[in-house]
């Protein structure tokens, strides 16, 4: 989402990196560059000016002036700067521990609230909740129906009372329904139209009486950029949201409306919907992304990311295997798995410090396709072969070539490349053999949780 502002923020700051002394001058131009590619990027103009004045402001500082780094000292106030305009901290939802707890969805038509919702139904279920979905949308064409099969998808019941009922009255019942079967979660998801209009206003303020909701969230396209912030105070007029869900992060978006709109509506982002699979709903984190645009990379989300994709166990086995030397095809292959499970392998580099910001590996496409032939070749093996490749002769490697549908060549690669892994393994071992014999070294059993 920010690729564009990122580049060009980055490009400004560079030029103070490399001095030792800065003067009024290099500020202002250095801030000149930054609000251009601030508006360039849609952030909304009120928001930029502020942004702008406190940047300069701190900068011009004896913090920074009499700084051995001034540069640096620049990044750092920019960096506090950018989370400050997003928001301090993660905005966890408000979760009701002795009652249902009600989240009512509202947006336009055409941002993908339906699929948020049910991402979001999913994510609560992996919570240990119990969520119902409810489909008060009576007027777009098979909307319930879509909101059965999302529902399906994420194996999370859908109540409806059909197209004939009042949304007002659906909502009603499906409060007893919750109650009466044990859901402690209730997610409505309510009517979206092509534009804002007062019948569905006054729809969705009776929906919010009937109900009262613990939380009412705001879906918005991200691609929309300040169309969305006009959204987002419209509706907090109408409703006094609690909060926000930013969709279609992944696409061409700008950045501009993730920046604005918790000081235009003063709510905060609580989700990013950064894929079209159902796990693909990120929690906001102002200070993380910050760093993402900066290019400090975002450690925090890598790690996350490996803990809900690697399995513990299959984690300690593999520990023990790097320790004993065992590592064979199976455990290469299960290591892949779980890495496609982080999500994009671009975006997980992406996150890595000094990475995001690194030209050579912006330019960098990696082909996961890739991945999809090694899992090929390596399920195209006999069990006897996983466990001990080194029986993998000329005639063998045709018929997995053939197995697979790939080449000889890329058999030979994909064997090339674990026996390097082996070698890689052996040194590892061998190093915490040695060092573990020194007082204090605590080894290096942890490597085998990483899914590489």
């Amino acid at each position: 989402m920010f690729e564009n502002l990122s580049d060009k923020l980055q490009n400004a700051l560079q030029k103070l990196k490399g001095k030792g002394k800065l003067t009024e001058k290099d500020i202002d131009l250095a801030m000149k560059e930054v609000k251009m590619s601030l508006l360039e990027a849609d952030v909304n103009f009120k928001v930029v000016k502020i942004f702008i004045n406190s940047v300069k402001e701190r900068s011009l500082g004896s913090e920074v002036m009499e700084s051995l780094t001034p540069g640096q000292q620049v990044v750092k106030i920019v960096h506090e700067e950018l989370v400050k305009i997003m928001g301090q901290g993660e905005s966890k939802l408000k979760i009701n521990s002795n009652d249902i707890t009600y989240f009512m969805m509202c947006g336009l038509q055409g941002a993908g609230k339906t699929t948020a919702t049910g991402k979001l139904a999913r994510k609560l279920k992996k919570d240990g909740k119990r969520p119902l979905l409810v489909a008060c949308d009576i007027y777009r064409p098979a909307a319930i129906k879509q909101l059965q099969v999302v529902g399906a998808s994420v194996d999370v019941p859908v109540f409806e009372m059909g197209d004939k009922t009042n949304p007002v009255t659906i909502a009603k019942e499906a409060m007893k329904h919750a109650m009466k079967h044990g859901h402690d979660i209730v997610i409505i998801d309510t009517a979206g139209r092509l534009h804002i209009d007062d019948s569905l206003m006054e729809e969705l303020v009776e929906i919010k009486q009937t109900v009262k909701p613990d939380e009412i969230l705001l879906l918005l396209d991200a691609m929309t950029g300040q169309d969305a912030v006009k959204v987002a105070e419209t509706f907090n007029q109408y409703l006094d949201i609690t909060g926000v869900i930013l969709t279609k992060v992944d696409g061409d978006a700008r950045g501009g409306a993730a920046l604005s709109i918790r000081n235009v509506v003063d709510k905060p982002i609580k989700f990013l919907s950064v894929g079209e699979k159902m796990d693909q709903l990120e929690t906001f984190h102002p200070d993380r992304m910050a760093s993402r645009i900066l290019g400090m990379g975002d450690v925090l989300s890598i790690i996350e990311k490996a803990q809900s994709a690697i399995d513990e166990k299959q984690a300690m086995e593999l520990q023990k295997k790097l320790k004993t030397q065992s590592f064979d095809l199976n455990d290469f292959l299960s290591q892949l798995q779980q890495i496609k499970n982080m999500g994009p392998l671009e975006e997980i580099l992406g996150m890595m410090p000094g990475l995001g910001g690194n030209k050579k590996m912006k330019d960098l496409k990696i082909d996961e396709k890739e991945l999809v032939f090694t899992e090929a070749i390596i399920q195209s093996m006999t069990k006897k072969e996983r466990t001990n490749p080194s029986i993998i002769n000329g005639s063998r490697r045709k018929r997995i070539a053939a197995g697979s549908g790939t080449s000889v060549q890329r058999v030979n690669q994909l064997l090339k490349q674990y026996d390097e892994m082996k070698k890689m393994m052996k040194r590892f071992s061998s190093m915490e053999k040695t060092m573990g014999k020194k007082k204090g070294f605590r080894g290096m059993g942890g490597m085998g949780k990483l899914p590489f």
